[in-house]
């Protein structure tokens, strides 16, 4: 009976001892295979870093304003009888734009021109009795007086019903119409906007280190998101005499020319004032490409995977690999979106802009750029 016990003992353990050495023996297989294979490539954005001219540049944000501007208004209380334009007319200087009832005003000065003429036959008559020795010089200064108080009233009339015409003060374009016929306008009831066009201004502000480089007459470059791609020159043509003692910025104001009226008062703008030195060559990449380190600034520089021995490697379609090395930098100017490079990088050469922290020099990636870094050198603000 113990001997039976003894067998079926060792029996069951040598049973248990196979089992267990299978599933060792498989997840040593199982280990081998998944270090034989590969780590999938990572996905990154990638751009190419390239070579530029830059001219030496104060760079500011501007917003665009009219010459001349205003918003007409009535001067004077009064009955709308006629509009003489339209809602984004182009106007001269004098145009008649509303005109307002005058017919009281009118009637009245229908009876002090008649009160003048009055007072004028009244002095004449007078002033002939006084050269005969007939009246006084008393009589005299009482007539003359009444023949100015009629020509006072007959004359402040008169600017009345001028008034009650709503003219262009200078040439320009004209907003959208604020009134309509037969409305009864209060006195500085706004009518509509008129702006001088062309030229415009930009205004814009600069920081006091860059006040000593900063000059009138000094050529300007100006981009705005409605026409991307166009830029618009103009020069600089009054500086600020004094600085803001808040902000310690110099405002100044550049004239462009918009015969086209494509520029509208109001826009935002990216500014670029090109100073008087020598143009230089750089190297750019975008700002996202950048690494930035307490220890030196890097990049990932994509370049075609070697093996130990130095040989290229395929990937699974049989295409060049590409893997990745790490580049310490030296970083220039940085002019919107992008950022010179002094050192470390060539033109040509692919760096990484997104995906980074995914990795380490040697790390094998593939180039996926459906959304592509900013590489605009004068962006401008969205408008608000």
């Amino acid at each position: 009976m113990a001997k039976r016990m003894i067998l079926m003992l060792v029996l069951t353990l040598a049973v248990l001892g196979g089992v267990f050495g299978w599933w060792i023996y498989k997840g040593m297989k199982m280990g081998k295979a998944m270090a034989a294979q590969k780590p999938a490539p990572t996905a990154v954005s990638a751009a190419v870093a390239k070579a530029d001219t830059w001219e030496p540049t104060l760079h500011a944000v501007g917003s665009l304003a009219a010459v001349q501007g205003v918003t007409l208004s009535a001067e004077v209380a009064g009955k709308v009888v006629r509009i003489n334009f339209e809602s984004g007319q182009k106007v001269k200087k004098g145009d008649a734009l509303v005109e307002l009832s005058v017919s009281t005003e009118k009637a009245q000065l229908a009876a002090a021109e008649a009160a003048m003429a009055l007072a004028e036959s009244n002095f004449k008559r007078t002033n002939g009795l006084f050269e005969k020795k007939t009246l006084s010089q008393s009589e005299l200064d009482a007539a003359d007086a009444q023949l100015k108080q009629a020509q006072a009233q007959a004359a402040g009339l008169k600017a009345m019903i001028a008034k009650k015409t709503i003219r262009a003060p200078f040439d320009g374009d004209l907003g959208i119409r604020l009134i309509n016929l037969g409305e009864v306008l209060k006195e500085g009831q706004a009518v509509v906007d008129l702006q001088a066009l062309d030229p415009i201004y930009v205004n814009f502000t600069l920081p006091q280190q860059d006040v000593k480089s900063i000059k009138s007459q000094q050529p300007i470059n100006l981009t705005v998101d409605a026409y991307p791609g166009e830029t618009f020159k103009g020069k600089v043509n009054a500086l600020d005499s004094r600085l803001d003692p808040t902000t310690r910025s110099l405002q100044v104001q550049a004239t462009l020319e918009n015969k086209d009226g494509r520029l509208r008062p109001g826009m935002f703008g990216s500014v670029d004032v090109l100073l008087p030195a020598q143009k230089r060559d750089v190297v750019v990449v975008p700002q996202t490409a950048i690494i930035y380190n307490p220890y030196g600034n890097a990049v990932y520089i994509i370049e075609p995977a070697k093996d130990k021995e130095g040989h290229e490697v395929k990937d699974e379609k049989g295409q060049p690999a590409l893997s990745v090395r790490q580049q310490f930098v030296k970083l220039g100017d940085t002019r919107g979106d992008v950022v010179a490079i002094e050192d470390g990088v060539k033109p040509g050469e692919r760096v990484v802009t997104a995906g980074q922290l995914k990795l380490r020099n040697g790390v094998e990636v593939t180039i996926n750029n459906s959304i592509a870094p900013a590489t605009n050198t004068a962006p401008t603000p969205p408008n608000t």
